[in-house]
């Protein structure tokens, strides 16, 4: 895959987690220069400085009984004392190569905000697009369609860091699949970027070919595979359910 942009630039794409924790959204997350992860009501994921004992300690502190976390690894992880370590797939990291937005209907597209998060909320753990919680829309710009007042298609805007921001939650509820509803949001989406001279990415599990096939027709190209890990406390029970 061919990439004109700079290599320091694309590093960043290799820890975006961390990235996005230490730098554009600090303000939603905590932990201290060793580990970082998003407030429980904003994302699951949490990231190291280095994957060194020292920073899966501090990890151990950032979570409180009972809660757990995601982490992307580019190797195994090794068993760690302090925390159980769970792999629960690989992910494809995919990067916008083309624009393929010119032509975005935006018609009854609707701008989303905090007081749709019920709504969103109850529409993502409906259509499960991954993991979605009740303050994630204020990761940034969410947007969606009605059909008679009730929600039933939404994406945004998740993970951002300089120069690129992520698309995620992408879902549709069953009875409006099959209209294109996705790519035109996403391409919405796009092109919002786009316009802020950023290009956007997107994480998708290896395994969802429809949704691989998806990205790849509106101009996604994948760049880097990701081992996607849950962590929890070794000390304490936490309910997966």
């Amino acid at each position: 895959m061919s990439n004109t942009a700079p290599r320091s630039t694309l590093a960043t794409l290799d820890r975006p987690i961390w990235t996005a924790l230490t730098t554009r959204q600090a303000h939603l997350g905590q932990g201290d220069a060793l580990a970082r992860r998003y407030h429980p009501d904003v994302a699951p994921f949490a990231a190291l400085a280095s994957e060194t004992p020292e920073a899966y300690e501090a990890l151990h502190h950032v979570l409180q009984p009972g809660q757990q976390v995601a982490l992307l690894s580019l190797t195994p992880l090794a068993a760690i004392d302090s925390l159980h370590v769970n792999q629960v797939g690989t992910l494809y990291q995919m990067v916008a190569m083309r624009d393929d937005t010119q032509n975005a209907d935006v018609s009854d597209v609707i701008r989303l905000s905090a007081v749709d998060s019920p709504e969103m909320l109850a529409l993502a753990q409906k259509t499960k697009p991954g993991p979605f919680g009740p303050r994630t829309h204020e990761m940034g710009n969410y947007i969606g369609i009605r059909d008679q007042g009730r929600l039933v298609a939404m994406a945004g805007e998740r993970m951002r860091i300089d120069g690129y921001v992520e698309i995620s939650a992408v879902c549709v509820d069953d009875e409006w699949r099959g209209k294109g509803i996705a790519g035109r949001l996403i391409n919405i989406l796009r092109k919002e970027i786009a316009q802020r001279a950023e290009t956007p990415f997107l994480h998708v599990f290896s395994n969802n070919t429809t949704a691989i096939q998806l990205y790849e027709r509106l101009g996604f190209e994948t760049r880097r595979e990701f081992l996607l890990y849950r962590l929890s406390h070794a000390d304490a029970s936490v309910n997966t359910a």
